[in-house]
């Protein structure tokens, strides 16, 4: 038996001094590299959640954390009361790789929602000519788009929104894949369309063949804004740089975060078109950290890691085998149903085999972390870097603890 005294020290002072807006697993990691991890016991186990998929490219990945270096060395920060000299250079990248004009960095995926919805509201006043006060942006249920005051107050999640009112006005919520809903709730007064191309919390939902497409005409016939919000399922995850390209659509706006700052440092991002980001001026909006020298290297580097196509395709392949797999567990009575796209998946475990929160557990104690959500769903999301064998490994795992 591996002794537990150092995590158990550890998990109670965490107990004891942090708020307790979260519920880990009773881990504690002390190092990591590639899809693996180690706790303060020296034991190891494999990451298949990649920091919800802030970590695409693995723990440690010796580009991101060489071009980190670097840039620690010369400047980290100068706010953007200054030009720096990596700050051109990402936004024209980033640009490039989502096919748009401008960039408006930020650092959470929170903050570049709530910039998408500020950017929507004014593009929305002074381009499209809503009256003052009347913009509304249409969103789907079961929505995850990040924990502020205004974001919490389009969730339907009660444990997101509970105790927070009173709420933010302007957003009409419609079923998520309905775009019968969609198109009814979209009026003169609509400024935008902001949806996940996979929700990622909700239990990895793709939604039905054509809906994606179906947005993106219906936003362009009625002169609406298409935000994808693809904070999760962008930049590689789903086996495409964007969810949206499943369905060969381009969205209006992306709102990028979590993988595109590699793990390293927070980065995140609205790219968009001139017409759209054009409308913000000096002192509309900003941030101190926001498109800072470190933050511009790693993301940077992200972007070359990318432009290959190389992980893209490896998150494809890998995600073949990976439902394959889990396709076989369905209707054996451990498995309900499996979802997703690419290299995600979410699971919903058969009630009779335990929660989502007691499969991670147990897993846990076989050297495996994933992580539950709503009840009976786990979600899998190992880093793009992990070979099948370590994955069929995992998966092993996870047979033998819903066999159990």
């Amino acid at each position: 038996m591996i002794s537990t005294e150092r995590s158990t020290a550890a998990i109670a002072a965490a107990e004891a001094h942090g708020a307790h807006n979260y519920h880990p697993l009773p881990v504690v990691i002390t190092s990591a590299e590639g899809a693996w991890m180690t706790d303060v016991e020296g034991r190891r186990y494999l990451d298949m959640l990649a920091g919800y998929s802030a970590l695409n490219f693995g723990h440690g990945n010796r580009r991101l954390l060489d071009a980190a270096r670097a840039q620690l060395e010369r400047v980290t920060l100068t706010s953007r009361a200054f030009h720096h000299d990596r700050y051109a250079d990402f936004c024209a990248e980033l640009a490039a790789l989502c096919g748009k004009d401008m960039v408006l960095p930020m650092n959470t995926g929170a903050e570049a929602v709530e910039t998408a919805v500020k950017t929507a509201r004014k593009w929305g006043y002074r381009v499209k000519g809503v009256p003052d006060g009347r913009a509304k942006i249409v969103v789907a249920d079961n929505n995850f788009h990040g924990r502020t005051t205004t974001i919490i107050s389009f969730s339907t999640d009660p444990e997101a929104r509970a105790d927070y009112g009173p709420y933010t006005p302007g957003f009409e919520i419609v079923p998520y894949g309905d775009l019968a809903a969609l198109s009814a709730a979209v009026d003169e007064h609509t400024v935008a369309v902001l949806l996940e191309p996979v929700q990622g919390e909700a239990g990895v939902l793709v939604p039905p063949p054509g809906y994606l497409a179906g947005v993106r005409r219906l936003t362009a016939e009625r002169n609406v804004l298409f935000v994808a919000d693809e904070i999760q399922s962008g930049l590689g995850r789903t086996g495409r740089t964007f969810a949206c390209e499943h369905e060969g659509v381009v969205p209006d706006m992306y709102v990028l975060g979590k993988a595109l700052g590699g793990g390293v440092v927070p980065v995140s991002a609205v790219v968009a078109s001139s017409e759209v980001l054009g409308v913000f001026r000096p002192g509309e909006h900003g941030s101190t950290f926001g498109g800072n020298p470190l933050a511009c290297a790693v993301a940077l580097e992200v972007i070359a890691l990318l432009r290959t196509g190389e992980y893209q395709e490896r998150a494809a392949e890998l995600g073949e085998h990976l439902h394959r797999e889990l396709g076989l567990l369905v209707g054996r009575g451990a498995v309900e149903a499996v979802r997703g796209r690419g290299l995600w998946a979410g699971v919903d475990i058969a009630p009779a085999r335990g929660t989502g929160r007691e499969i991670s557990e147990r897993l846990l104690e076989r050297g495996v972390l994933v992580k539950d959500t709503h009840g009976s769903t786990i979600r899998i999301a190992p880093p793009l870097v992990i070979s099948k064998e370590d994955l069929d490994w995992g998966l092993d795992q996870l047979r033998a603890v819903l066999a159990g």
